[in-house]
């Protein structure tokens, strides 16, 4: 197995307390891995992350190491990184005739031969499928956009009835395609979901709005704030869970 590290330092530190990034490259078996590498000064040893979908990693340093323990790091580590990309789901291109997960259930995509017309969910010879008009290179693209209008929906009603029950608001919620995270609450209260969720059943998606909601009573991972989300989502383990065991599988549905 071929590994070459690609270099990228030279960048200024910005203050002694501060975390600062940059990036490089593994190169395994000639494909070249995007590494985003973070010193942290909270940050005791170095660690090595995954990024769900396998095509980037991400290191963690503290201010103590150099560049050869970090070359070091990433060399003694290659082995886990192949293998755990070679585990990965493939990658499923959403083009006609392809299978992918909608609402925890899976789809066929076919290719509608007009021009207009939406994007629409119906059973065509007892199996669910997802029926697209149009072009067929924009399949993908309209299947994209009508996930991320889906999960806007349902994001939006869980997140309505989970406030409703603890009493809070968020200010306002995004729908993006991060890879690091599945959802996030920000300090100005906007909570941010990957649409790819809305391809889990609907109790994960319930789950995750849960998680995000009750960021807003407690803007941590306290017992309190794990006490809120079990009061308004008493099976949160399975979800978790479900979300740890086939979030990569989501992840491997290439889309737009």
């Amino acid at each position: 197995m071929a590994l070459k590290l690609f270099k990228n330092f030279g960048i200024k530190k910005p203050s002694k307390n501060a975390m600062y990034s940059w990036q490089r490259h593994l190169e395994i078996d000639g494909e070249r891995i995007p590494v985003k590498v973070t010193e942290n000064p909270r940050s005791t040893r170095l660690t090595l992350r995954l990024v769900p979908g396998g095509k980037s990693l991400k290191v963690t340093m503290p201010p103590h190491v150099d560049g050869k323990q970090l070359d070091d790091f990433l060399e003694r580590n290659k082995n886990w990184v192949a293998a755990k990309r070679a585990r990965l789901p493939k990658a499923v291109q959403a083009g006609e005739g392809a299978t992918i997960p909608f609402l925890g259930v899976d789809h066929r995509i076919i290719h509608l031969d007009r021009l207009r017309g939406i994007v629409e969910i119906k059973e065509v010879a007892g199996e669910q499928c997802i029926l697209v008009p149009g072009e067929p290179e924009h399949i993908p693209r309209k299947v994209e956009t009508f996930m991320k209008k889906q999960a806007r929906l349902q994001l939006n009603d869980a997140v309505s009835r989970y406030s409703k029950v603890l009493g809070v608001s968020a200010k306002s919620i995004r729908i993006t395609d991060t890879t690091s995270r599945w959802g996030s609450c920000s300090t100005t209260r906007t909570l941010s979901f990957s649409w790819r969720i809305i391809m889990a059943p609907p109790e994960v998606l319930d789950y995750l709005a849960a998680h995000e909601v009750a960021h807003l009573r407690e803007m941590n991972h306290s017992d309190r704030f794990w006490n809120h989300v079990r009061d308004i989502c008493p099976d949160m383990e399975l979800q978790k869970s479900w979300l740890r065991t086939n979030g990569a599988r989501l992840h491997a549905v290439e889309l737009g």
